[in-house]
């Protein structure tokens, strides 16, 4: 076991950060890795310069460089190094781009801790010791075979050995001597010996060639592999003896088990990546370049109707097909425009999923380009939810914000809204804006007396009523509690008013019937009009509301078109009220008696 600590560089600026880093290093383990600390870019490559670090942690915010320009310095600076971009949660883009520059991966700052920290790094050195253990034992084994002949074993017809080459003597720790007169089966190891033989005896029954791999024991009772051929010399029907060759093949017997180790790392790498695909709420799908599906997870799977099986192999196009759901047109492929353009790429808005059996899922997605080792783009990838339950939440949300939740009618925020539409259609068209402004006669009474219950049914009875009394084009609004205001857009004359507040007080004549009782309600009607009454939307609802309390001091059921001396009135009666207000407060009331 290697007792040499691992070197780190750790490059960062954040003196809690670091901090943090080196407790949960030096804490998981002491002397497993040695950790040499900088805060700036310039520092780190002076550093780099005197001698090769194994593993660099990297902060691409730095105080003397920003971004990916600091990992492309480093990464010239040390291209064998394993470096692992310190990326902050808002930051995954760009540690991304890094790992896709050439970093081995990123570490997210606020999710290193004592225990996860070291097992990553860990994990990910073996991991690169593996790759490179395996690439110098497969030059190793290759050059092996390139400039190592076979040993060559040679008995007569009883099975003693005549001669041996030079490589058999390096095999077998034999010298020729040692070599001469022995049996080619002595060499078996004890464990492999009964299978080798039985292999041996049905080759010679068949008359069929003979070959095996067993463990050699050596003159020095080493043990190695090797791999044996054998041949009879035979001279017509008779046979002289046996001509084997024999090969060392423990290196390779070491590679496959580190071959075998690889391997089931990769599996379980695999395994662990396709547990995770398939434990996100997000549907992911992949392609080649040429826009085949290459994979689904099973929430894409659910979300396209398509299974894997199904899937792979097919064009994009027919497995994950989005229409704009406005237009019903087809929805650019944004696989191929992540392929084309070489970046991340976001699908339109309003697009919709349509499933292999019709079903329909408002859908958002992403599409990003994927690269192999040398930075080409081979395919795409993308991730989509369903967001249907959102964007209706959203709508319901934008309704109830302009909306009364009683009636269902607008509220003053839309009203102000429409109103200053209708104002600029009707300068546009020389037309007028009318506005009626509606009270409730004796509705306190009623719902008093009845409860709350029936007095809202007996609003929304009052609104079905107005609503069915106005046009298409005229906007009914709940100002609050018993007031109603309507607007009337692109009237040609005041008389237009007139006859809506006639129809408005006919239609209430009749009771409404709320649970078995009839009720009798009338209307205070107060009218204004644009431009007449007001030049801006406050001031025209203002009038109208002003108008509705004259209508209703002169014996209710009734409309009354505003004046402008209604304002002084007001005035006079607010100044009136005001007084008798601060009279009473400081006792300036007398009470005179009469005798």
């Amino acid at each position: 076991m290697n007792d040499i600590p691992t070197t780190i560089l750790l490059v960062e600026d954040d003196v809690a950060d670091a901090r943090l880093i080196q407790e949960a290093l030096t804490g998981a383990g002491g002397s497993r890795f040695h950790i040499e600390w900088v805060t700036r870019l310039s520092e780190a490559l002076e550093r780099l310069r005197k001698e090769e670090i194994e593993v660099i942690l990297l902060d691409l915010t730095l105080p003397d460089a920003q971004g990916l320009e600091v990992f492309d310095r480093v990464f010239e600076a040390a291209p064998n190094a394993l470096i692992m971009v310190l990326s902050a949660a808002n930051d995954e883009a760009i540690a991304n781009q890094a790992v896709q520059r050439g970093a081995h991966d990123y570490l997210v700052k606020n999710h290193l801790d004592a225990h996860w920290l070291p097992r990553a790094l860990r994990y990910l050195i073996e991991r690169q010791a593996i790759r490179d253990a395996l690439r110098i034992s497969e030059a190793r084994f290759r050059a092996m075979g390139d400039a190592s002949p076979l040993g060559l074993f040679v008995s007569d017809a009883q099975g003693s050995c005549v001669y041996t080459n030079a490589a058999y003597h390096t095999i077998s720790g034999l010298s020729f001597e040692q070599a001469l007169g022995t049996n080619w089966s002595m060499a078996i190891h004890p464990e492999d010996r009964e299978r080798v033989l039985a292999e041996w005896r049905i080759a010679a029954r068949d008359q069929g060639p003979f070959q095996t791999e067993f463990r050699f024991l050596r003159g020095d009772d080493s043990v190695i592999w090797t791999r044996v051929n054998s041949a009879a010399m035979r001279g017509g029907t008779k046979s002289f003896g046996l001509v084997q060759t024999v090969e060392d093949i423990s290196e390779r017997k070491k590679t496959e088990s580190v071959l075998r180790t690889a391997e089931e790392a990769i599996f379980e790498e695999k395994e662990r990546a396709q547990v995770t695909l398939n434990s996100i709420g997000d549907a992911v799908l992949s392609t080649d370049l040429q826009g085949n599906v290459t994979y689904l997870n099973r929430v894409a799977e659910a979300m396209t109707g398509w299974s894997r099986q199904s899937a792979l192999g097919r064009p994009l196009a027919e497995v994950f097909n989005i229409i704009d759901g406005n237009t019903r047109a087809v929805a650019e492929n944004p696989a191929q425009r992540a392929i084309r353009e070489d970046q991340t790429v976001g699908l339109a808005a309003d697009c919709v999923l349509i499933r292999r059996d019709g079903f329909e899922s408002a859908i958002e997605d992403s599409a990003a380009p994927i690269h192999n080792r040398e930075g080409r783009v081979i395919g795409a990838v993308l991730v989509f939810r369903d967001v249907s339950e959102s964007r209706a939440v959203a709508q319901r949300m934008a309704h109830l914000a302009q909306h009364d939740f009683l009636t269902g009618l607008p509220n003053r925020v839309l009203l102000t809204e429409r109103c200053a539409q209708a104002i600029g259609q009707a300068n546009r068209h020389h037309k007028q804006v009318g506005l009626l402004f509606l009270d409730l006669d004796f509705f306190k009474r009623i719902n008093d007396s009845l409860g709350h219950a029936i007095g809202d049914q007996l609003l929304q009875s009052v609104a079905d009523r107005l609503v069915a009394a106005v046009r298409a084009t005229d906007t009914v609004c709940r100002q609050g509690g018993d007031e109603f205001v309507i607007l009337l857009a692109e009237i040609e004359q005041p008389l237009d008013a007139t006859y809506v507040a006639e129809k408005l007080l006919a239609a209430f004549a009749s009771p409404h019937l709320i649970n078995g009782h009839e009720l009798h309600v009338s209307l205070s009607i107060g009218i204004s009009l644009y431009p007449d009454d007001g030049n801006d939307v406050d001031t025209v609802i203002q009038n109208a509301d002003t108008a509705m309390f004259h209508a209703k001091a002169n014996g209710r059921n009734s409309y009354q078109f505003f004046r402008a001396e209604m304002n002084t009135n007001a005035v006079r009666r607010l100044a009136l009220e005001s007084s008798l207000r601060r009279a009473l407060r400081q006792g300036e009331f007398l009470l005179h008696y009469q005798p």
